[in-house]
């Protein structure tokens, strides 16, 4: 499980982020694109990934990561339910989120070598 405190501090210790509303939502930006948002009424977040890590992620447990049910979806947005999530997948799908959207110089830094 993930509480919205480790949320929130997984996603700003990435650089440049900043923390911002996004509609009834918390959305989480590098360079003012969005990587993350936070639900905390329905408990889940959304993340921006890849074709390919959506596809990885997803394969684990359809209840706990699943492309979002529309053309979001097919764009790489993806639900996690925080309830059923561990931390450390958590936090290696939020870290392919941020790296999806950041500029190759900060995403670099996070990239596995």
């Amino acid at each position: 499980m993930v509480s919205f405190d480790t949320f929130r501090k997984l996603a700003l210790a990435f650089e440049e982020v900043e923390e911002s509303p996004h509609f009834e939502n918390i959305s989480f930006r590098v360079k003012k694109k969005i990587f993350a948002t936070l639900n905390q009424k329905e408990n889940r977040a959304c993340l921006k990934l890849s074709e390919t890590n959506q596809s990885v992620f997803c394969s684990f447990d359809k209840e706990v990561m699943f492309p979002v049910p529309n053309k979001w979806g097919k764009q790489g947005w993806t639900l996690v339910n925080l309830k059923k999530i561990r931390k450390e997948m958590f936090a290696d799908a939020l870290t392919c989120a941020y790296c999806e959207v950041a500029p190759e110089k900060l995403a670099r830094k996070y990239k596995p070598d």
